[in-house]
């Protein structure tokens, strides 16, 4: 039976393959209807042609963008995100800038340990970068504010100096921000080193439109002033979110080491004559990492994973008692595991050990707990 249109094969009819993105298969045209071979009575067109061009398939399409929908905002965040995630033209400014930050702290001398524990926030057992973060968002978020009342004549005698006040304690929280920021960054790899990279470019971009701002402010230039501070308030908004993505998703800051499913009673990990003294042993209780360290004649056991980023502890090393990470030297009390060197801010999970048949056994110690640590000695005098 003769098929319609010239005896080509039709789409949607029996024996015919559609092929998504064209015109059917031997159908004399491309791809664009504007190509079809000359002689056949075809006017030239430039309007693309849909790809599938019967009823059925008009409805599975139709179908396919309600089942799509509109893109979403999250989407939106998310492609951005993505594409700064694997936008590999970072890595050479970014390692140009880490090694910046290694010369300046090279350059203190003996006191660049010292700087760089205080910076990380050591002494504070968390991090100091988000600690400062809230002064400028809390400041230039209440100029913002001042600016609008002021902009629409609500506010009172004083609401400009009030403006001009919060901005300069702003711009003195990004600074100090910043600089715990990029101590804190410098130790980041791959995505996260880019998104960091970026969000540090967004800070320092809304820096200067406040500080722009101020010296309109100081020159009578009131509507030049609240424009670009609001600019700045929309670029710190965007450099938030990527702030949160190096929190909560490549986890910047957070504490990494295992203490969710720690024994809770004493559990055999390892034989005394496999360990060394002055050697971690890394040793895993339930999936868990943990490390065996023997050291005059009793064993300690404390956490796997280094807080700060994750690093193998049983492939650190003692330095003058202390247990080392080997990927960026934080250094850890083997009583109590604090941190007596950063970049670590947390503490390492500390277990209770004993030596029970020639095998040292742990559990997780309690926080009012104080530490035991069974010896040889006083297991064989038991």
């Amino acid at each position: 039976m003769a098929r319609p249109g010239g005896g080509r094969p039709q789409p949607g009819l029996p024996g015919t393959r559609l092929r998504s993105g064209g015109p059917p298969p031997h159908s004399g045209r491309s791809r664009w209807s504007g190509t079809a071979q000359r002689g056949r009575g075809h006017h030239r067109s430039w309007r693309r042609r849909p790809a599938v061009s019967t009823p059925a398939g008009w409805a599975g399409a139709r179908n396919a963008t309600e089942r799509c929908g509109p893109v979403s905002v999250r989407t939106l965040l998310e492609r951005a995100v993505g594409t700064v995630e694997r936008w590999q033209v970072l890595d050479a400014p970014g390692y140009q800038v880490e090694h910046a930050i290694s010369l300046t702290f090279l350059l203190s001398g003996r006191y660049a340990r010292r700087l760089q524990d205080v910076l990380h926030g050591v002494w504070l057992g968390h991090p100091l970068h988000p600690f400062l973060v809230a002064v400028p968002i809390g400041s230039w978020g209440a100029a913002a504010v001042l600016d609008g009342l002021d902009a629409a004549g609500r506010g009172g005698p004083g609401t400009g100096q009030a403006a001009r006040a919060v901005i300069r304690l702003g711009v003195a929280g990004a600074v100090a921000s910043a600089a715990t920021g990029l101590t804190d960054w410098q130790h980041a790899h791959d995505e996260a080193r880019r998104v960091g990279l970026v969000h540090g470019t967004l800070n320092g971009t809304a820096l200067a439109l406040y500080t722009w701002s101020l010296a309109d402010r100081t020159r009578g230039r009131a509507t030049r002033a609240r424009l670009t501070a609001a600019a700045g308030y929309a670029v710190v908004l965007a450099s938030g979110y990527l702030g949160g993505v190096l929190s909560y998703r490549h986890r910047l800051g957070v504490d990494h080491s295992e203490s969710r499913r720690d024994p809770r009673r004493f559990t055999p990990v390892a034989e005394v004559a496999d360990l060394t003294e002055g050697r971690p042993v890394g040793v895993y209780v339930d999936g868990v990492p943990l490390v065996l360290v023997a050291t005059g004649g009793e064993v300690r056991a404390v956490g796997g994973r280094c807080p700060h980023l994750g690093g193998p502890l049983g492939e650190g090393w003692l330095h003058r008692g202390e247990l080392v990470c080997p990927w960026h030297g934080s250094r850890f009390h083997l009583d109590t595991g604090e941190p007596a060197q950063g970049p670590s801010t947390a503490p390492l999970p500390c277990y209770d050990t004993r030596i029970h048949d020639g095998r040292v056994e742990v559990r997780r110690r309690a926080r009012w707990r104080t530490p035991t640590a069974t010896t040889a000695v006083e297991e064989a005098s038991r």
